[in-house]
């Protein structure tokens, strides 16, 4: 077998990089490609490493990918990959879905500490040269109710935190058993039940058709008045206009996302420009660790794949 050649087309941590040249591979670094700039070079390449900027998606880009035998996914979410497109082209496609679980959740926790005492607002003010404290009550969140909608890897993960800093948390996942919450100490609930009980909600469920727009104006109006929500698992989830329109009413208290339907967020949208709501650019998994996590995990798993034939956190199947 000729040496495999490696295109990282979206920067992950260079211990990464350097897995794959260790193992004898050639690997070249371009990031920021444009769509004819990747589809000129990539049929020079057994490996595409990306995240979520390079898109693997498109007639021009299969056909430019005639050698291409894997796509690397540094992180989870693989909707910039046409998925079945790959499977038909004999592409395998991996991710890393743990790497960036601490991360994610961390933040989840940090949004609502930010909610809870208005940080974003005294800083802003501060900064403006104004001492507002009178208008800068806050809220423990200490025995409030966190409701956790999905209860995977990473809401395991905010429910047990959560717990430790004494909340009291709820869950709605319809496959995961009652085993696995009693372990984070949440109490797995229907759906409704959850919404109603919840003083503050946070998402962690995949974007599939059952999950697009979960969190609708009819969901909204079953939410206990002045719910808090979170969300940084994926756009599309919560339905921004009806999300817009409990914001106003107040049956929304405040909203924290990091995720939006359309990314990046066209200037002006009205939702990130809500007082109530404190907007990220979608950084849950932005940190230094994560990224040296998910960068290494990858290449070390395109490694065993094209150099042993080993499988590890594909999402689809390909050959006999």
């Amino acid at each position: 077998m000729s040496t495999p050649k490696i295109l990282v087309a979206d920067k992950i941590a260079n211990e990464g990089v350097d897995v794959f040249r260790h193992a004898g591979f050639q690997v070249d670094v371009n990031v920021g490609l444009q769509p004819d700039a990747l589809c000129a070079i990539l049929p020079a390449y057994d490996g595409l490493v990306v995240r979520s900027s390079t898109q693997a998606r498109g007639d021009a880009f299969w056909a430019a990918a005639a050698r291409l035998k894997v796509i690397g996914r540094a992180g989870a979410g693989v909707d910039n990959i046409d998925v079945p497109a790959a499977t038909a082209h004999g592409t395998l496609v991996m991710n890393t879905p743990g790497g960036n679980n601490n991360a994610v959740a961390e933040l989840v926790l940090g949004m609502t500490l930010a909610l809870s005492r208005h940080l974003v607002r005294a800083d802003a003010t501060m900064k403006a040269g104004r001492w507002e404290k009178s208008a800068l009550m806050g809220e423990e969140i200490e025995g409030k109710t966190l409701g956790v909608l999905g209860l995977g890897a990473i809401g395991q993960i905010v429910a047990r935190k959560a717990a430790a800093l004494g909340m009291k948390v709820l869950a709605y996942d319809p496959v995961t058993g009652t085993d696995v919450a009693a372990s984070v100490s949440a109490t797995l609930l229907p759906l409704d039940a959850v919404l109603a009980a919840a003083d503050v909600l946070t998402l962690h469920v995949p974007l599939i058709p059952q999950t697009r727009n979960l969190l609708d104006a009819a969901a909204f109006a079953r939410c206990k008045q002045g719910v808090w929500l979170i969300d940084c698992a994926r756009g599309g989830i919560v339905d921004e206009a009806a999300l817009l329109q409990a914001l106003e009413s107040g049956r929304v208290g405040a909203a924290a996302l990091d995720v939006f339907a359309v990314e990046p967020v066209p200037a002006g949208d009205a939702l990130v420009a809500h007082p109530k709501v404190l907007a990220t650019p979608h950084i849950g998994a932005s940190t230094r660790q994560a990224q040296d996590k998910v960068g290494t995990q990858i290449a070390e798993q395109m490694v065993a794949y094209l150099r042993d034939g080993l499988v590890q956190f594909a999402v689809n199947s390909v050959g006999g």
